[in-house]
């Protein structure tokens, strides 16, 4: 019971994080969120530190609630396909990393390799719900291609800093752990 209980508060957490970091940029223009994918970094880190159906649920909420709240992302068509993609980002990295735990290998290469997984099959998902869109409901939109690759190269600077500042993140949460565990011996 105390891991679900913690897992929620967590959650929570990272949702608040993913609707509030990306207000920060958006101070500077929308154009600040597509390049520096801010609200990505919070549901990333949530693949971390969730079990993988906690890690979706905060990627496929956060760009929603956001949507609602304050009105970015565009309810229609970018939140749903934000949500797309970023529950398969939590999903991912949560499982890809929990995959990794138990190999032989450094833990910065455990969390790049599972950002870095996270990131393709996002996209790939992400380029689904374009394709999705467009044959379901006609809408205008650029091939899903096109979407994914104008995202990436728009987005390198944020997809630079996630691979940068998720690791760091990462290991010193878990060292901040190791040491209040050992506080507690």
């Amino acid at each position: 019971m105390q891991r679900k209980t913690r897992d929620l508060v967590l959650a929570g957490l990272f949702i608040a994080l993913g609707i509030l970091i990306p207000m920060v940029f958006h101070v500077f223009g929308q154009a600040a969120g597509q390049v520096f994918l801010p609200m990505h970094i919070p549901v990333l880190l949530a693949g971390f530190f969730l079990l993988p159906g906690y890690a979706a649920v905060v990627g496929l909420v956060t760009p929603l609630l956001s949507s609602v709240l304050t009105g970015m992302p565009p309810l229609y068509p970018m939140a749903p396909l934000m949500a797309v993609e970023l529950c398969v980002y939590g999903l991912a990295a949560s499982l890809v990393y929990r995959w990794l735990a138990e190999k032989d290998i450094k833990k910065i290469v455990k969390i790049v390799i599972s950002l870095v997984a996270a990131m393709v099959v996002g996209r790939a998902a992400a380029g689904l719900g374009v394709w999705a869109m467009v044959g379901l409901f006609s809408a205008r939109m650029p091939s899903p291609i096109d979407y994914i690759s104008g995202g990436v190269v728009t987005g390198l600077p944020g997809i630079v800093i996630q691979i940068v500042i998720i690791p760091v993140i990462v290991l010193a949460v878990g060292a901040m752990g190791r040491r209040d565990r050992e506080g507690e011996r």
